[in-house]
């Protein structure tokens, strides 16, 4: 009998959709990778979600985040995330938490609840944080590289943080975790070097707004999402 997951039971089989349907996955970020990764972990199946985001649709995020309309603007990208899981999958769990995640909030996130964990943001205390926290409960962990400033998409790939090159937030954080006792981390990167963006009237004092397309964090988002179903379709639940 059909269903909505029936052609992705064609490749990945019964048993691992079960295994999708018992798992719950936490992601960090729901903007322009976090929003396509999300998106792509609840038609993949995935039972429950949870979605940190304290950010609100802006005009800006129109160009290339996937929740940003003219219907969405100055709402919470965590509510507008969840609102579409359900559309998608109204079976699935969904928890909207408008949290900013560093380490001063972590302790309002348990770990130790979640089968996989997706870091789609771009502060690197909070990148850190999620990776050190994810790591001590045992959990496994994905982390997108910078995305911002690049125009190929298919420059994307899957690596250990420790064997990336190029990227300059990739570079960043090797060496932050070194200092921490990191020593594996999956991540999705690109070599591509990051363009110079022309002066905007967003940019501050302390840090010029990166420009960003369309189809190129999208992608990276749709990879994070690609790792944590196929690792999580192959691999039993925790009890």
């Amino acid at each position: 009998m059909s269903d909505r997951f029936s052609r992705e039971e064609l490749l990945l089989g019964r048993t691992a959709l079960e295994r999708l349907k018992a798992s719950r996955v936490a992601v960090f970020g729901a903007g322009g990778v976090g929003g396509y990764a999300i998106e792509a972990l609840a038609r993949g199946g995935v039972g429950a979600l949870d979605i940190f985001d304290d950010d609100r649709v802006s005009l800006t995020d129109i160009n290339r985040q996937l929740y940003a309309t003219e219907k969405t603007l100055g709402r919470y990208k965590a509510d507008v995330a969840a609102e579409r899981v359900l559309d998608i999958n109204p079976a699935a769990k969904v928890n909207a938490q408008k949290l900013f995640f560093l380490p001063e909030t972590a302790d309002r996130v348990d770990f130790t609840q979640y089968d996989y964990v997706v870091d789609a943001i771009d502060t690197v205390a909070g990148k850190i944080e999620i990776v050190l926290r994810a790591q001590a409960a045992h959990v496994p962990v994905v982390s997108c590289m910078g995305a911002g400033n690049k125009t190929d998409a298919t420059a994307f790939e899957v690596a250990d943080l420790f064997r990336t090159s190029v990227c300059p937030l990739a570079r960043t954080m090797r060496s932050e975790l070194k200092k921490r006792g990191v020593t594996a981390l999956k991540v999705v990167y690109s070599k591509e070097p990051p363009l110079s963006p022309a002066p905007s009237g967003e940019a501050s004092p302390k840090r010029q707004v990166p420009g960003s397309l369309s189809f190129v964090p999208s992608v990276a988002g749709l990879i994070l999402a690609g790792e944590v179903l196929k690792d999580l379709a192959a691999a039993p639940s925790k009890p």
